[in-house]
């Protein structure tokens, strides 16, 4: 069985997807961008401001599966400029705690509107 996600304290999706699908045993959040949910603009800031946006994300709708950080098993992010790497690496690190989930950073060429940073995440329930 599988179920949507939904929570009004993370951004509403802005395509045809669900924020998160929980298939029972894990828990698949769509990709997060650093929009402010109460009024669905990009976050004011430099690319820390953005990713702390977007782990807020992720954390709202993890909350609403009932799961935290500790139940993410893999990370992937997508940055538009490398450069930004260790930025975005500090900025995510306060979130989270050791044993560190698996990820995967990938530099692209373009992101949702404009974006420097967006992350999906695999918990296990």
């Amino acid at each position: 069985m599988v179920k949507a996600i939904h929570t009004k304290k993370a951004p509403q999706a802005i395509g045809p997807y669900s924020q998160a699908i929980d298939t029972g045993e894990l828990v698949f959040v769509s990709g997060q961008i650093p929009l402010n949910p109460e009024t669905m603009e990009v976050v004011e800031g430099d690319i820390a401001a953005q990713t702390n946006q977007v782990m807020k994300n992720l954390e709202a709708i993890l909350t609403e599966a009932g799961l935290t950080f500790t139940n993410v098993v893999k990370f992937t992010i997508y940055i538009t400029n490398m450069d930004d790497f260790a930025t975005i690496n500090e900025a995510y690190a306060k979130f989270l705690e050791e044993p560190y989930p698996a990820r995967a950073t990938v530099e692209v060429s373009k992101l949702p509107k404009g974006v420097g940073v967006e992350m999906d995440v695999v918990a296990k329930k």
